[in-house]
């Protein structure tokens, strides 16, 4: 499978290991200097083993103390120990039981890989190899083992034990220790171990499941935030009705617990039966978090959950398929999230997402097919294009299918392969089969990297009565496939009439059209409708049915239509959007802004804005503007991030100017008195009142800055005083360095609040704000080995602050990869994500171009890189080969 060198891994080269492993037996033995790990390995050789093959188990920084096997101790020519390896010369060709005990520190181990220690707690994380940093093994996903874990530690240090599966022992183990054994019944591969030991409060509760079991739960954490666990622990029971309701899955262990840590360099982790969290994605209290914190709150605990059968139950044969567990569970969440919420707005949120993140990853040097063909390092491979195209491509085959042919297939999904470690291909063959579907086209979505763009044309005869759609498809080349196939690309749709209704039609020719859908296969297509009424405007790719850049031949007024009277949500808001972009695209090539067609739009803002039936969160989508990042992405070529915010600002002015009366209306009817609730029409609320003061601020209407300074000390919650401390910041009003400054005094003593701060600074569109980032590094109290505080300050700075990290002079490039250097000796994981930013630097005009260049080949002369960052800067500068 691999090696721990630099080489270039090939899906291609995959072969079944030469053993397996079949029952693990731990014993962790925790002291605050060391910890000592004995392994039990009961190992067979695969039934085509030849006797006589080495076997190779992986390690990483250990130190090998004893081996043996059977119980009878090694001579030193039987095997190889280095801290990377542990080589059996010529292991017995039968079952065994190898034993070894190893060494580890993890109170020095920054790498927050395998066992580390986080404020006096110890813990794990273990995917993708993380497990051979804690003892020797096949640490590859197809190794499936049942486990057994025995933990002893002083009682006053680690008075809570916990590992996966139920737990099955424990006791006093003399001289103030203790111990506990957990066994995990169901075979699961390494990556999924976990355990935990530290002094950790707790909250819990119960689920009893659709067939009567009664499930244990807890959320364990520091002591003293139980009371932010909540939220979490109400997400997770919720996440359990839903998936039983929905998918008919059933939770399989006698206990489920959550563990909230400080250090952790994912979001969370799905191990079998034990989830660690990142404590951001756990604690909430209107105090502290923010709507957006409960919603992501809700939104992972339900992800790491679902986990449990689509990822654990059946997991991956190797790494290339991680999309087959990590793009279907981020599906199930996302629908979860419909289920729970407003499926329009929820559905708006995931396509921002996925063009903020997804679709530059796939226009630029780090563009990967979902399910790729090969790596250099696997931690690199935890993308948007896994994760969020992952999830678009499954939706694509439910919009397919059909909701009961979906249903079908992944009821025939779990009953064949739980259990198993399976691949992308035995998951697409489950729905052919099911629905008795041709779907090996459909697997090119996952082979082929790259965002089709989509054109369309149409054509009316008034007539015959015929209207016609015209569909050109291309898929630009990118890194390793210069050649694209044409994909299927199933195109939701109506014809919507002049008196704003959907049209009908007599009959249709040349494509595939199921009811409400076209399904297209070919690099071209023309559907004809026969019998329509009158000329139509199309609505198109409703719902945002395939993940693709479309283009069409609407114009504005057209658009406008389709934004006050289509009956689909997302295209309402899609129309608006993409009015505004051409407006700002315009102004950035030198036209100056239209009075009329501003008015034009604006005064669709405002008809969006007193519309009954469209709730409050729509809303506030309908009123936020692109992103620059986004209207970058737009314009593809020699982009200056200032002239993109020179553009969108003067838009922001025009629609104050215009609708400030309206705006403000808005504003005043949605009071902040009421009492403070995540639920999804409270939030609404608050979000449709704080874009509108977020556009009044920054369009520099009368008063409204003096506004944003009220709110900010009246508010009763932190959705509120962030929204208005993030207006004042990105306007830099006069009193935006002073409520910076009062932030930081009075609102930052938790860490997670702490972070907010540290964001709110590295936003700001404001030439001083490099040098406060400077600054907040150089104090000596700033924790510079969390990446919840690295992420929050630079990695802020660097994907969210284009005006600044795309500086003129270079400074904001030169200051990204002096970080990434520095970083990358403590986490190449935080080092080398923060360093994607860089994805985009060829897009820029020459001299930055010229600049971000400089400061990436600088990155690589200086050398010492670890695997992870040289890796994504290879790619980068498009100086990887293999």
């Amino acid at each position: 499978m691999r090696t721990e060198t630099d080489q270039t891994i090939y899906l291609k080269d995959y072969a079944p290991s030469p053993y397996l492993i079949e029952r693990v037996e731990l014993d962790v033995r925790f002291e605050e200097s060391e910890t000592r790990v004995r392994a039990l390995l009961t190992i067979l050789p695969n039934r085509d083993t030849e006797p006589g093959t080495p076997l190779v188990l992986d390690g990483d920084e250990l130190t090998l103390d004893t081996i043996a096997i059977d119980g009878l101790p090694l001579v030193l020519s039987a095997y190889a120990a280095t801290p990377d390896a542990l080589t059996l010369m010529e292991p017995p060709h039968r079952r065994f039981v190898l034993e070894t005990e190893v060494r580890l520190t993890p109170e020095t181990n920054t790498r927050l890989m395998g066992l580390y220690r986080s404020n006096g707690v110890w813990c794990t994380q273990c995917e993708p190899e993380g497990f051979r940093r804690i003892t020797y093994f096949l640490d590859r996903p197809d190794i499936l083992s049942t486990y057994k874990v025995t933990m002893t530690a002083d009682r006053a240090l680690a008075p809570i034990l916990l590992s996966n599966g139920n737990p099955s022992g424990g006791g006093d183990a003399g001289d103030g220790r203790h111990y506990a054994v957990w066994e995990d019944p169901f075979p699961k591969p390494a990556y999924l171990f976990a355990l935990v030991a530290g002094d950790l409060a707790a909250i819990h509760d119960s689920f009893t499941t659709a067939s009567g079991r009664k499930v244990a739960l807890a959320i364990y954490c520091e002591h003293g935030k139980q009371e932010q666990c909540a939220y979490a622990m109400d997400a997770l029971k919720r996440s359990m009705a839903w998936d039983e309701r929905r998918f008919g899955l059933e939770y399989d262990l006698d206990v489920f617990n959550i563990v909230a840590v400080s250090d952790f360099n994912f979001g969370a982790m799905e191990n079998k039966g034990l989830n660690i969290f990142n404590d951001k994605l756990v604690f909430a209290r209107p105090e502290t978090a923010t709507d957006v914190d409960y919603a992501g709150i809700e939104s992972v605990i339900a992800h790491e959950y679902f986990h449990n059968w689509t990822g654990n139950r059946i997991t991956c044969r190797d790494w290339f398929q991680l999309c087959l567990k990590e793009g279907l569970t981020v599906y199930r969440d996302q629908e979860f999230t419909m289920d729970e919420r407003s499926r329009p707005v929820a559905r708006i949120e995931d396509v921002r997402k996925l063009r903020a993140t997804q679709f530059p990853e796939d226009g630029g040097p780090l563009a990967h097919p979902a399910r790729p063909d090969n790596y250099r390092e696997i931690n690199n491979f935890y993308t948007a294009t896994v994760y969020e195209k992952g999830a678009e491509i499954v939706r694509m085959l439910a919009t397919l299918l059909g909701e009961a042919g979906f249903r079908k297939g992944m009821d025939l999904y779990f009953e064949r392969h739980d259990g198993d470690a399976t691949t992308i291909e035995a998951f697409i063959a489950v729905f052919a089969e099911a629905s008795g579907r041709d779907l090996s086209q459909f697997e090119q979505w996952y082979l082929q990297a790259g965002t089709p763009d989509l054109e369309v044309g149409e054509t009316w005869d008034e007539a015959t009565r015929r209207y016609s759609l015209s569909f050109r498809q291309r898929t630009r080349p990118t890194p390793g496939q210069p050649e694209k196939a044409p994909m299927v690309i199933p195109v939701r749709f109506g014809l919507v009439g002049p008196n704003g209704s959907d049209m009908g039609w007599s009959g249709v020719s040349g494509g595939r059209v199921e009811s409400d859908l076209i399904v297209l296969e070919d690099g071209e297509t023309t559907i004809t409708f026969e019998g329509v009424a009158s000329r139509p405007v199309p609505s198109l790719l409703r719902g945002f049915s395939a993940p693709v850049n479309l283009t069409s031949s609407l114009g504005q007024a057209e658009k406008l239509f389709l934004a006050r009277h289509d009956a689909d949500p997302f295209n309402r808001w899609q129309a608006l959007q993409d009015v505004a972009m051409k407006l700002i695209i315009d102004a950035v090539d030198g036209a100056a802004l239209s009075t009329a067609d501003a008015d034009a739009f604006t005064d669709a803002l405002v008809e969006t804005l007193g519309a009954e039936g469209l709730d409050d969160a729509f809303k506030a989508h309908a009123l936020t503007l692109p992103a620059e990042t986004d209207i970058a992405r737009i314009i593809g070529k020699s982009v200056d991030p200032d002239a993109i915010h020179a553009a969108r600002q003067s838009l922001i002015a025009a629609i104050s100017e215009r609708a400030g009366h309206a705006l403000g209306e808005a504003y005043d009817a949605r009071s902040a008195d009421t009492p403070y609730s995540p639920g999804a029409a409270e939030a609404g609320r608050r979000a449709l009142r704080n874009t509108v003061l977020g556009l009044l601020v920054r369009g520099g209407a009368p008063g409204a800055a003096a506004r944003a300074t009220t709110q900010y000390h009246e508010a009763g919650n932190m959705t509120d005083r962030l929204a208005a401390l993030s207006s004042a910041v990105a306007a830099w009003t006069g009193d935006a360095q002073a409520l910076l400054e009062d932030f930081r005094t009075h609102h930052t003593a938790d860490p997670l609040v702490y972070d907010k701060w540290l964001a709110a600074n590295a936003i700001a569109p404001h030439g001083g704000t490099l040098e406060r980032l400077r600054a907040i590094l150089a104090d000596p109290d700033f924790p510079r080995n969390n990446p919840n505080r690295l992420r929050a300050l630079v990695g802020s700075f660097a994907n969210a602050n284009p005006t600044q990290f795309g500086r003129a002079d270079g400074a904001g490039f030169r200051f990204v990869t002096d970080f990434v250097a520095d970083v990358d000796r403590r986490n190449p994981n935080v080092a080398a994500r923060v360093l994607t930013a860089f994805r985009v630097w060829r897009t820029y005009e020459p001299g930055r171009r010229e600049a971000a260049e400089r400061a990436l080949r600088g990155l690589a002369e200086a050398g010492g890189l670890s695997r992870n960052t040289a890796d994504i800067l290879a790619r980068t500068l498009d100086t990887a080969s293999g």
